[in-house]
């Protein structure tokens, strides 16, 4: 009985130190910030009276420094953006009394709208090339011609243009200040819906910048889907575009002989 005693207790000296952790080991890996976002609604319903509205994003950040995040370390970018198209800028010249397009410079699929918060100026945030990297901002560099064989100063121009007929349209837009910190780790961001936002399925993106350096990003869909008359004429654009042609001419005849009938003078 005594040397069974004796031998159980050897066997669990001996297995003691497999079942132990190890004193010392090697450290933990340390966690990455992340984000996590979210929208009330994924559908947009947009009405023939519809004249934009905000959006409001909720996130939160994940494995952060409490001190670096107290003392503003942390940005955020958020943005909404359309759905991309090929886009044709042309440019007009005077020839023989009349204004004709005379050239024309087309820019790979470039999002036909594009609304933007940030927790400060965007060039504030980051370095033009970490913006640029992780395409982040207006698309100021990022606007490229599919052909072009002109100078670089005329393909600015162009660039230019696009940019600015985008901007007075407000379908490309920023809003310094836009998001803002509800709670240690909690922030909302506002962003515009203009009210010529195209139809389709649109991404929400959010960007987190830590000391000016890329940490981490999340997306969404968002869904926008004209109604009513709307619906029906783009459907109708969309689908069937011969018969569409048609039947606007005959309109745009028809209304146009009907003014002429009833402002007729005697």
């Amino acid at each position: 009985m005594k040397a069974t005693t004796i031998l159980l207790a050897l066997l669990a000296l001996l297995s003691a130190p497999a079942l132990a952790e190890p004193i010392g080991g090697p450290p933990r890996p340390v966690q990455r910030e992340a984000i996590n976002i979210g929208v009330s609604s994924r559908e947009i319903a947009i009405a023939p009276d519809f004249a934009g509205t905000d959006v409001t994003v909720f996130g939160s950040l994940e494995n952060v420094d409490p001190y670096l995040l107290a003392i503003g370390v942390y940005d955020i970018v958020v943005s909404l953006e359309g759905p991309r198209d090929f886009v044709t800028v042309r440019k007009k010249e005077r020839v023989m009394g009349v204004w004709i397009n005379r050239h024309a410079v087309t820019f790979e699929r470039m999002p036909e709208s594009l609304s933007m918060a940030s927790t400060k100026v965007i060039a504030d945030i980051g370095t033009p090339l970490e913006l640029y990297t992780h395409n982040v901002g207006l698309p100021r560099v990022r606007v490229v011609p599919s052909t072009f064989s002109g100078r670089a100063e005329e393909l600015a121009e162009y660039r230019d243009a696009f940019l600015g007929l985008k901007e007075k349209a407000r379908l490309y837009q920023t809003n310094p200040g836009g998001v803002s910190f509800v709670s240690s780790s909690l922030f909302q961001a506002n962003i515009h819906i203009p009210a010529d936002i195209p139809n389709g399925t649109h991404t929400i993106r959010a960007v987190v910048f830590k000391s000016g350096q890329y940490v981490a990003e999340k997306e969404l869909k968002l869904h926008v889907q004209k109604t009513g008359l709307e619906q029906m004429i783009t459907r109708a654009a969309e689908d069937d575009p011969l018969y569409y042609g048609i039947f606007a001419v005959f309109l745009a005849g028809l209304t146009g002989w009907t003014a002429s009938v009833m402002f007729r003078r005697d």
